[in-house]
């Protein structure tokens, strides 16, 4: 399995809708942070992730998260 790619040192924050969504592992989706299929033959797979009412969310793009999809502050340290 390969090591993710840091896509980004920050969070992505968005308004998302209800809805189920699938939060890029690798960090090679060029659709961060959401999965575009580029984790093909790496290993690593998507996260899916559900939201049952509209809320704003800051997700992970350094791909070092402890608690994926969501931001815990690991950029911070990279």
């Amino acid at each position: 399995m390969e090591e993710p790619i840091i896509a980004a040192k920050e969070p992505k924050q968005l308004d998302l809708e209800p809805g189920t969504y699938y939060w890029c592992a690798c960090g090679r989706s060029q659709s961060q942070p959401f999965c575009d299929g580029s984790h093909k033959g790496t290993g690593l797979a998507p996260k899916a992730f559900e939201l049952k009412e509209a809320k704003r969310v800051f997700l992970c793009q350094c791909k070092r998260t402890a608690n994926p999809p969501f931001c815990d502050g690991s950029h911070g340290r990279l």
